[in-house]
């Protein structure tokens, strides 16, 4: 499997993922400055000014293996994550750290040094962390991953006209330096709506949670339908309860039914969400006589799970998301050097090392501009193509893929580049 090759405007070139061994090999290959054991530290983390201190210290220490070397010239970016934070933190954490490195094995004559440092999970640590990586040289941050993290960073990143590449999905945090590199919710509607209203689907309904990510969802439907020259029937909500699902979705049934005698029957229906949701609504939609066979069903990137094809509701179902074969070839190459599948937020780190390189050749100063950050042509990762909009937030090029019972498959490629210009 081979990523998509650069793209204009200096992306390094990416090759063919090679046969690596494991343990040894990978470590020599990979510049990094700080050791494993100043990532996982075991300190408390309450994380107080010590600590943040002692962390600091110890990874500020050059630890380039033998055969390898930490050049001068070498280009600095601060990856900040809560690798020391209880809970799926630390996991997630580790698994963006390690996809990082992946990145830089990858890409012949990488001259990237990553600095890791530990958020602790917190406002204060996230500052703290950033402020000990731009003293260290840092020109650009990779990271922070939840939103008051990232809050807590972007003034001291501002101050040094350092940029912000974060992993939160939190669009208020974005702009003013700070670019959200996370997949944000709505972004995926427009692509499936977009699908379905050219596959002649005219009448749209969907069920959305009453959540801030419900309202976001119904927010970009009702655009996507308009712009596809669609209509839309119903929109039914539900709170997220197990128990308050049944009414709604009977609610539903008289949607459809109306519509029908109408003379303009749904042949679109929206449920966006995930493994949390879709097994208990997906046995209700037969019940209430909506056939996935006469109703195309769509999708978010929340159906991307590995057992949505157990959802015997949901089979023929579009929903976008990334190609599938990639991420199956990534967690197969992380699975074999670091013994663990890598969570689904890994390919985040690669994709943020990635662009870091395609600019890092860039002369100094010139390197991470805004301009750069968001040129048109955008970057190519193992997600896929993505871009990173001025006010902060991005675009992605996404797949279309069919729920069947083996699992979801491509029934529409990613496109292979942004055939228009940013607006």
């Amino acid at each position: 499997m081979r990523l998509r090759e650069a793209i204009p405007d200096g992306m390094a070139k990416i090759r063919q993922f090679p046969q690596t061994p494991a343990g040894a090999e990978l470590t020599r290959r990979i510049v990094l400055m700080g050791t494993a054991a100043a990532l996982l530290p075991g300190c408390s983390t309450g994380g107080g000014e010590s600590a943040q201190s002692s962390l600091t210290q110890s990874q500020t220490t050059t630890a380039a293996p033998t055969g390898s070397t930490l050049s001068a010239a070498s280009v600095k970016v601060g990856l900040l994550l809560p690798f020391s934070k209880s809970g799926d933190g630390a996991q997630i954490a580790t698994a963006l750290k390690q996809a990082a490195e992946l990145a830089l094995f990858d890409v012949s004559g990488a001259n990237i040094a990553l600095i890791p440092k530990d958020t602790l999970g917190t406002a204060q640590g996230a500052a703290a962390a950033a402020q000990a990586a731009v003293r260290e040289g840092a020109e650009l941050l990779l990271g922070p991953l939840y939103a008051a993290e990232v809050q807590a960073v972007a003034p001291v990143a501002r101050q040094a006209n350092v940029p912000v590449l974060a992993f939160s999905s939190d669009r208020k945090v974005a702009g003013n330096g700070v670019y959200l590199l996370s997949f944000l919710a709505g972004a995926d509607v427009d692509r499936v709506v977009t699908f379905a209203a050219s596959n002649g689907k005219r009448t749209f309904a969907a069920l959305v949670p009453q959540t801030p990510y419900g309202a976001l969802v119904e927010q970009a439907f009702q655009a996507a339908v308009k712009r596809a020259g669609g209509r839309i029937a119903a929109i039914e909500r539900y709170a997220v309860d197990a128990n308050a699902v049944a009414e709604p979705v009977n609610r539903l049934k008289a949607d459809f039914l109306a519509a029908q005698k109408s003379g303009a029957p749904i042949d679109a229906l929206l449920i966006p969400g995930g493994q949390d949701v879709l097994p208990i609504v997906s046995p209700m939609l037969p019940y209430n006589a909506i056939d996935a066979k006469t109703v195309k069903l769509l999708g978010t990137g929340g159906w991307d799970y590995p057992s949505i094809g157990q959802e015997a509701g949901l089979t023929g179902g579009w929903f976008a998301g990334p190609d599938p074969a990639v991420w199956k070839d990534f967690a197969a190459r992380y699975a074999k050097n670091y013994g663990a599948a890598p969570a689904r937020l890994a390919t985040l780190g690669y994709d943020a090392v990635t662009l870091a390189l395609a600019l890092a050749a860039n002369m100094p100063g010139q390197r991470f501009t805004s301009e750069t950050l968001t040129r048109p042509s955008g970057f190519a990762g193992l997600d896929g193509l993505f871009r990173l909009r001025p006010e902060g937030t991005s675009e992605r090029g996404l797949a279309i893929l069919e729920v069947t019972k083996f699992g979801p498959h491509v029934v529409d490629a990613a496109p292979s580049a942004f055939n228009v210009a940013q607006l």
